[in-house]
């Protein structure tokens, strides 16, 4: 099979119905295979290359903005999104029927399912997106890790490779220290994932850890790492184009979350120095060009209490938090993306040193209750957008807009960007104040009480902020 970042590259000379950007071929038409504000994200920037958009839409997301603002929109089924937006034949028949060139999927339902990417290859439509191949690496976190490791790349202590026995893991456990961290090879979301703190418990969890995996990923595989008790969770930015060059565009912060899920993020990270930062950098250029990985990639990283960073995983897609990292490099990541896509090599738009300048920060804006954060789906009755000067928002809402139930509670992403931390922290408590959400509760109330917090606006924060920081539960102003 041949590789699909070149299987259907644009071969024909620009032309009427084919853009170009600075001389370089693009997609005539693009599907987006996603809903939501990354739908309009991906519309925005096609848009900005001249490429046609087609948007795909549930019968729960008729009156969507991004069916509105796309060139054509195609219904691919009802609101449950294994009969719509997760489904193969629909997503294809539509892009089929449409004639268009590729497929953006976004972020979640299908960005990261490499069989998915294999039918688009097999189709003749482009998934914007790694190969399959590296996608499916890239979701074995055992071999990630492993392929990570041999380029240098800090990983945490743990197995090498995937435990056969209880007897091996417990060997493993007492030589690196307890507690360690059962995960599943095949894992996500925090499933088949077990701390331990204990050579007496680490039987049961891990036989726990392995029920779990096979129910959750029809694979029992596991393995084990050092277990940092309340680390920053750090993540760098690569964007890599289909003749072997990578560019690393420095870090995200994303310790501000709740149960595994992120809540706030900003670039770059308080507690990354300029040369911990390049030497990240330099040995995350050197494995991303050995996988010969094409496209936008995120490499998450934990870091412990001395300044010490350490794979995790690698996410083979754009993030939702890609904003702050535009906003501090001037790169607008999926237009970027859709270059990549079309056989753009980055010297052909991008400054092989990309500056860092100034501070950006994300607020997640999600439909659900800032105190006991059940879901709030709902008609909007009142949306009042801030702005002025650094000011960002990246969303799907609008008035007499609805919220439906079926899916991800994500409402807006409001960025700021300011010369200085300190800037982006008042910017940001400013467009906070201004902007008005009614209808549905939102988690506006608990983002203003983090901003106001002193350990975050000094900058201690891990993963732990937001147990110890008194705000969960507390009635939000």
């Amino acid at each position: 099979m041949s590789n699909p970042s070149t299987a259907t590259l644009p071969t024909s000379a620009p032309s009427a119905d084919r853009p170009a950007y600075h001389g370089i071929p693009l997609f005539r038409k693009v599907l987006i295979a996603n809903r939501g504000e990354i739908a309009l994200r991906v519309i925005c920037a096609c848009k900005d290359l001249g490429i046609r958009t087609v948007a795909v839409y549930s019968e729960a997301d008729r009156d969507s903005l991004h069916v509105s603002f796309a060139d054509e929109a195609i219904c691919i089924g009802p609101a449950r999104s294994n009969q719509s937006y997760l489904d193969f034949p629909r997503v294809i028949s539509a892009a089929e029927i449409a004639n268009v060139d590729a497929i953006h999927p976004g972020y979640g339902f299908l960005s990261e399912n490499a069989d998915f990417a294999e039918v688009c290859e097999i189709s003749r439509i482009r998934f914007i997106g790694p190969p399959p191949d590296i996608i499916r690496l890239m979701g074995n976190k055992d071999r990630a890790r492993s392929a990570m490791k041999a380029a240098g790349v800090p990983v945490l202590p743990g197995s090498d490779g995937i435990l056969a026995t209880v007897d091996e893991a417990l060997e493993v456990a007492a030589e690196i220290g307890y507690p360690v961290i059962i995960k599943a090879s095949a894992g996500g979301g925090g499933r088949g994932m077990r701390i331990v703190r204990s050579a007496e418990e680490l039987p049961g969890q891990y036989n726990q850890a392995r029920h779990e995996a096979e129910q959750a990923f029809n694979c029992a595989d596991v393995y084990i790492e050092k277990f940092i008790e309340n680390p920053r969770h750090i993540e760098f930015q690569v964007i890599c184009d289909s003749h072997g060059d990578v560019r690393v565009l420095g870090e995200r912060e994303c310790s501000i979350q709740r149960r595994h899920q992120k809540l706030l993020e900003e670039a770059p990270s308080p507690a990354v120095t300029p040369e911990l930062r390049a030497k990240i950098a330099s040995s995350l250029k050197t494995a991303f060009e050995n996988l010969g990985y094409v496209n936008a990639g995120t490499i998450e990283f934990l870091m412990d209490p001395t300044g010490n960073l350490y794979f995790i995983e690698v996410n083979a897609r754009i993030q939702v938090e890609h904003p702050v990292t535009e906003a501090i490099t001037g790169i607008d990541l999926v237009k970027a993306q859709l270059l990549v896509a079309c056989g753009a090599k980055l010297s052909e738009f991008l400054p092989e040193e990309i500056p860092i300048r100034g501070h950006a920060i994300e607020c997640r804006i999600n439909a659900e209750d800032p105190v006991t954060f059940v879901p709030s789906p709902g008609r909007i009755t009142a949306f009042h957008a801030p702005g002025g000067i650094g000011v960002r928002l990246d969303s799907h809402a609008h008035v007499e807009g609805v919220i439906p139930p079926n899916y991800d509670s994500l409402v807006a992403k409001l960025i700021v960007h300011g010369a200085t931390r300190d800037e982006a922290i008042a910017r940001m408590r400013r467009a906070l104040d201004m902007f008005v959400i009614e209808g549905i509760k939102t988690s506006i109330p608990l983002h203003r009480q983090i901003l106001r917090h002193p350990d975050y606006v000094s900058g201690n924060i891990d993963t732990g902020f937001l147990p110890r920081s008194g705000l969960l539960g507390k009635k939000a102003i």
